[in-house]
């Protein structure tokens, strides 16, 4: 679990051991060597929401959103984010509530290039700090905003700074020590320029768990035109369809998939439920006992075989009316 905490002992010290140490590591270079990087980059209209004692979960979200287009003041995310008793945030608060502003959380890669990478598509990136050390740890909530290459530092939103220079080497290990957890919240019709298939289709998955689904399709169909060869983006089309009762279209989505991949067994299950409620059970059994055969990964075969109960459950209702 990660949480904001402070200890009274021995912080001086601690911090001191903290940001000390062998090594470095090189903006320049990482620039030089990335033909997306720019050598500096200050993304200077992101907001600022200075942070309140043990409170800087719901500021640095407050800026992460803010740079979204969404207007939120941190004392409206306190409830939402902020555990009283751990007086900080767990990072699963933080994506939950940025879901809940139809905003799609999508993680970083961990490493100081791909934040790099990010910051170059002009999108600020929500970090969590470990500004301790492993065994005294202080967690801490910021948003970076730019690095300068050539002076070797970055640019974050922190705590009551709205422009705090931090050494590439002082943040490199504070964000290694909190397993380099970091993210972009986005709309969910924009994908970040470096947005992997499988990390985004989670990302958009999230927002379908969370009931968001205006905001899903919004990110499956994004994912969709991005990815034509990947079908779970369709198949998450048709989810949100069929959760939006729009059974029609589900229909149209779950063929779709088909006709890319016609062994998809869960495709299948789910055209079948579509049929079985729209009052075509003999159709439905043709496609789950299709699904059935073609089915590899024992995990859905429940699911299928509820599928199947339902629609023999339909065909023996019809039989028996006169």
């Amino acid at each position: 679990m990660r949480f904001e905490q402070r200890r009274r002992f021995a912080v001086a010290a601690l911090l001191s051991l903290a940001l000390c140490g062998c090594g470095g590591i090189s903006l320049t270079r990482i620039a030089a060597n990335d033909s997306r990087l720019p050598t500096s980059i200050e993304l200077e209209a992101t907001p600022f929401h200075p942070q309140v004692e043990y409170q800087c979960g719901p500021a640095a979200l407050a800026t992460a959103l803010g740079a979204s287009g969404v207007s939120v003041a941190p004392d409206e995310l306190v409830a939402k984010v902020f555990v009283p008793e751990l007086r900080g945030s767990l990072q699963a608060e933080m994506v939950a509530a940025t879901r809940g502003y139809d905003r799609l959380a999508y993680r970083v890669e961990p490493s100081v290039q791909g934040l790099l990478a990010a910051l170059a598509d002009r999108r600020p990136v929500l970090v969590l700090q470990n500004l301790g050390v492993e065994s005294v740890p202080i967690w801490h909530y910021a948003v970076v905003v730019g690095y300068d290459a050539g002076h070797n530092r970055l640019l974050l939103r922190s705590g009551k700074d709205r422009r705090l220079i931090m050494s590439a080497r002082r943040f490199e290990g504070s964000w290694r020590r909190a397993q380099r957890w970091g993210v972009v919240v986005v709309k969910p019709d924009e994908l970040p320029a470096s947005a992997t298939a499988t990390a985004y289709m989670e990302a958009a998955a999230g927002l379908e768990a969370a009931n968001r689904l205006d905001a899903a399709l919004a990110a499956y169909r994004a994912a969709a035109a991005r990815w034509p060869e990947e079908s779970v983006a369709v198949l998450g089309i048709g989810n949100v369809h069929y959760r939006q009762e729009r059974l029609q279209d589900a229909e149209a989505d779950f063929r779709a998939v088909l006709e890319q991949e016609p062994r998809h067994a869960v495709a299948r299950n789910n055209l079948a439920q579509v049929l079985l409620e729209q009052g075509r059970p003999e159709e439905a059994l043709r496609e789950i006992e299709a699904a059935r055969s073609s089915l590899t990964d024992p995990r859905f075969a429940e699911v299928l075989a509820a599928t199947e109960s339902a629609i023999r459950a339909a065909l023996a209702e019809r039989s028996s009316q006169p």
